[in-house]
C-alpha cells in the first residue's frame, strides 16, 4: 500500500530483457534498510526487490512480468530514465496523498500542458473504461503521484502540478504525447460498482 507521494527519483542503470525483464534502478534510499522481497512503487507501480546493491552507488532491482510490461508504460523504459519511487507506507506514516495499490489500471495521454502563472494544467486522454471512475476534484495516481482532478470533460481529465511537484518527481520532464501510468481511486471504484448493482 502506498499514498501517492513520491520521496526519491530513481534512474535505471540496467534492463536485462532475459524471461521476465530484470532492471536496476539506482536511488537515493539507505539500501541498509530495504529488504530482499520489499515492494517499491516505480512510476507507480507495485514492484518486489529481488536484489540489493550498497553504496556509494545504491540500488535495487526488480522483476518485470510480461502482463505488467503490457499493462504499463514500463515497456518504455531506456537506462538513463528517471523513475518516481515510493517505499510502501508503515503503520504510523503520514497519509499525505490517497490510498494506491500500485496497481496500474491503464495508460492516459498526455494531450496538452500550459503554463498558469508558475503552475501548469496538463489535460490528459484516459481508456474510455476508465473515464467514468474519474470524477472532479476527485484523487489519481499518475505515474505514482497522487494528484487532484481539475475538471473531467468526457475521457478527457486536467491536474494542477505546482513547482514543488514538478521539482521532487519526474513530472518536471513530461511532454506532449506521454503515456502515463493510471491507477483510479480505490473509493471510486467500489462506488461505481455498488451503482451498477444498485440498477
Amino acid at each position: 500500500m502506498f499514498t501517492g507521494i513520491i520521496t526519491d527519483i530513481g534512474t535505471v542503470l540496467d534492463i536485462d530483457r532475459r524471461g521476465d525483464t530484470r532492471v536496476r534502478i539506482q536511488t537515493a534510499y539507505d539500501v541498509e534498510n530495504i529488504d530482499t522481497g520489499a515492494s517499491i512503487a516505480c512510476d507507480g507501480v507495485c514492484l518486489t526487490v529481488v536484489n540489493l546493491g550498497k553504496a556509494p552507488d545504491s540500488w535495487f532491482e526488480v522483476d518485470i512480468s510480461g502482463e505488467t510490461l503490457s499493462k504499463t508504460n514500463l515497456d518504455s523504459w531506456r537506462a538513463g530514465k528517471h523513475v518516481n519511487l515510493e517505499r510502501a507506507l508503515r503503520v504510523g506514516d503520514e497519509l499525505g496523498g490517497h490510498i494506491v495499490s500500485g496497481h496500474v489500471d491503464g495508460l492516459a495521454e498526455i494531450t496538452a500542458m500550459q503554463d498558469e502563472g508558475d503552475s501548469t494544467r496538463i489535460t490528459l486522454r484516459a481508456p474510455d473504461q476508465l473515464a467514468k471512475f474519474i470524477a472532479p476534484k476527485g484523487s489519481v495516481a499518475l505515474n505514482g503521484t497522487s494528484l487532484t482532478v481539475n475538471e473531467v470533460d468526457g475521457a478527457s481529465f486536467g491536474i494542477n502540478l505546482i513547482p514543488h511537484t514538478r521539482q521532487v518527481t519526474t513530472w518536471g520532464e513530461a511532454r506532449v504525447g506521454d503515456k502515463v501510468n493510471l491507477e483510479i481511486d480505490t473509493l471510486a471504484r467500489y462506488v461505481a460498482r455498488l451503482h451498477e448493482m444498485e440498477r
